[in-house]
């Protein structure tokens, strides 16, 4: 099988470096050639267009920032589509549109090509050691095509449903951080402005209930100063937005999720459109003249779990498919 692999930024580039690492022919394309050199050195090939790519390639992997560019890349003059034929699979793992996905799906079936779309959630730390989670939507004869790439390139593989339903959930689950972000900066400033020591805080919030993933990565980031998680307001907001969108399409009056993106809009007025997203902990820091510093923290993150095959993971009272007993049965247990 032979993988292409379009978008080699923060994550991306972390991405294909699994496939590369796990032994893959691997086919790599960027804007920015450089950004491929390490991977290329490593084996990969290199191809100059989208879709040379998709003509010499049987899957083909896009890892982009937007719908925009994913459409560019997607139905450009030299765009993917064009090179797609009979058999060949598009999987999408950028954060995208549902609407937008489910669209591009219909025109790679037209080609007679299988679509899927596989966005991550775990942080670049994880993308960087083939630990991170992916939502898989599609139909489950796809899921299963490209199971072995999405348990190379994740340790938790989730088939979320049709084509959509995996964008759906991943715009939630940045939602879901995004909230914890905020709420642990007002608890690290606040416990700050109390005189508790910043360290005993971050360790008190660690072993309660109020601990999160989001704490127990980003607050340490935060306390060390670095504040470089990887990812940018920009970004964000593109996701929480999205978030934000469902719940009017659905005619949910949310209230949390407005005042957030007003908070990360203020932040992107405030320190630049791609600030990194843990800067958002200065608007406190500012407006009370206090830091929240401390030692002993790492300046970046890195997952310290071994890198492992992955698996299928499946939904609460629901019956174990076939293909995931035969992907971990030599592996580890599937999670039900």
């Amino acid at each position: 099988m032979r993988v292409g692999f379009i978008g080699l930024g923060n994550v991306g580039g972390k991405l294909a470096g699994s496939l590369v690492r796990n032994g893959f022919d691997t086919v790599v394309s960027d804007l920015d050639r450089g950004a491929a050199q390490h991977l290329m050195d490593q084996g990969a090939a290199w191809v100059d267009t989208p879709r040379q790519m998709a003509e010499i390639c049987d899957v083909v992997i896009t890892c982009l920032p937007s719908p925009a560019a994913c459409s560019e890349v997607m139905e450009g003059p030299e765009g993917i589509i064009h090179g797609l034929s009979e058999g060949k699979v598009w999987m999408e793992m950028s954060t995208t549109d549902a609407a937008e996905v489910t669209r591009m799906g219909a025109l790679v079936r037209e080609r007679g090509a299988l679509p899927a779309e596989c966005p991550v959630s775990g942080g670049c730390h994880r993308a960087d050691t083939g630990n991170i989670s992916i939502f898989v939507g599609g139909d489950r004869a796809t899921f299963e095509r490209v199971l072995p790439l999405t348990t190379t390139l994740g340790r938790r593989v989730l088939h979320t449903g049709d084509l959509g339903t995996a964008s759906t959930l991943k715009v939630m689950t940045n939602y879901l951080a995004t909230a914890n972000l905020l709420s642990c900066c007002e608890a690290l400033i606040t416990m700050k402005a109390a005189g508790m020591d910043m360290a005993t805080t971050y360790q008190a919030m660690t072993i309660s209930s109020g601990t999160s993933f989001v704490h127990e990565t980003e607050s340490q980031l935060i306390l060390n100063g670095a504040r470089d998680v990887n990812f940018t307001l920009d970004l964000i907001l593109k996701d929480i937005g999205l978030f934000q969108t469902i719940a009017e399409r659905n005619g949910v009056p949310l209230e949390l999720s407005p005042m957030i993106v007003d908070i990360m809009k203020d932040g992107q007025t405030r320190y630049g459109e791609r600030a990194n997203t843990d800067d958002i902990i200065r608007r406190l820091e500012e407006a009370t003249g206090l830091s929240v510093l401390a030692d002993g923290f790492p300046a970046e993150l890195v997952d310290d779990e071994p890198e492992e095959r992955g698996y299928e993971v499946v939904p609460p009272g629901r019956a174990v498919p076939n293909a995931a007993v035969a992907a971990v049965a030599d592996v580890v247990p599937t999670d039900t």
